[in-house]
């Protein structure tokens, strides 16, 4: 979260009273992500998030917005949208698109143990399995097409190290990505930024999945990947923790066993998750927007979590 487009305080809580929300009384810039404008606001009715999409279009917003509906309705604890008189939950403020949706209770928790792990791989199987009937479809827009155009931009600003295994990394990613093996593995909705700041734990128990931005169709098992390479790794280092990794993967498969061809590619889509939030810190941090609120994340994180990746993956020479 961030802040890229200040919002007036009359002009918030105006647009409020449309939607029912009640009185604005507290309204406060979130400080954490990198991509759309967010704020805290507190209302008569409730504690909520608005948001204005700075990337993301209204012809590509419905599918997350619906989606988090979907997932709701299913029991998978996630932020509701809230609708107008009208019914519909995709807005516009300040000449952007904006949605608001209810703020949930709880707190991250950002030095996770085995416990922590094993709730986010239960509910994580949970939600790919309820947005299975989901009728929406958009692809993971930080996918390998997004990676592949990357890359070049990224180039002018590494030094030969860096350069070396960005473009050895996306040619290993290219050619898993033509696999049988790949083309085996299961797909539907995934969230693609399940990071320890974007789920909630209250009174011990999982209370919430947020930001579901980054969502899109791609493998369940880039999901995994995604969540083995921040809930399960040392911070300072990037190597895997095996006991948080043991025990995320076991109450996943608790509720989705894996299938065979998830098991041979895991090792590779640890790496392509990996390489995805490399790519995307690195561009954050030499080609930076101009924000009001914004922390970039440390791109140097991914590429140590990448370069273990790759140097302990027994898929490295399969394709």
């Amino acid at each position: 979260m961030a802040v890229f487009t200040e919002i007036p305080f009359e002009e918030a809580a105006a647009f409020l009273r449309r939607l029912g929300l009640g009185e604005l009384r507290a309204m406060a810039p979130c400080h954490g992500g990198i991509e759309n404008t967010n704020y805290f606001v507190d209302t008569g009715r409730g504690k909520y998030v608005l948001t204005l999409f700075e990337r993301l279009t209204s012809e590509q917003l419905p599918f997350y917005l619906h989606l988090m509906q979907h997932l709701a309705t299913r029991g998978v604890p996630v932020p509701g949208p809230a609708p107008d008189a009208d019914g519909r939950i995709l807005h516009l403020l300040r000449g952007k698109p904006a949605a608001v949706v209810d703020r949930l209770r709880g707190k991250n928790e950002l030095a996770p143990d085995a416990r922590h792990c094993g709730a986010v791989g239960e509910m994580l199987a949970r939600m790919h399995l309820a947005g299975r009937d989901y009728a929406g479809h958009q692809l993971n827009l930080r996918g390998l097409p997004w990676w592949t155009g990357t890359v070049p931009t990224l180039l002018p600003y590494v030094g030969d190290d860096q350069r070396s295994l960005l473009l050895d990394e996306l040619a290993f990613q290219t050619r898993m990505a033509a696999s049988p093996d790949y083309a085996a593995l299961p797909r539907g909705p995934i969230h693609a930024d399940l990071f320890r700041d974007n789920v909630l734990f209250e009174d011990g128990r999982l209370s919430g999945f947020l930001d579901f931005y980054f969502a899109g169709c791609d493998t369940y098992l880039f999901d995994i990947g995604v969540c083995l390479n921040d809930w399960s790794v040392d911070l300072g280092s990037g190597s895997a923790d095996v006991v948080r990794r043991a025990a995320f993967l076991a109450a996943y498969e608790s509720v989705r066993p894996l299938v065979p061809e998830e098991r041979r590619l895991l090792p590779a889509l640890e790496r392509a998750a990996a390489l995805r939030f490399w790519l995307s810190r690195l561009r954050d941090h030499h080609i930076p927007r101009d924000a009001a609120v914004l922390k970039a994340h440390d791109p140097s994180h991914f590429e140590r979590v990448l370069r273990q990746r790759v140097s302990t993956a027994a898929s490295a020479e399969t394709f």
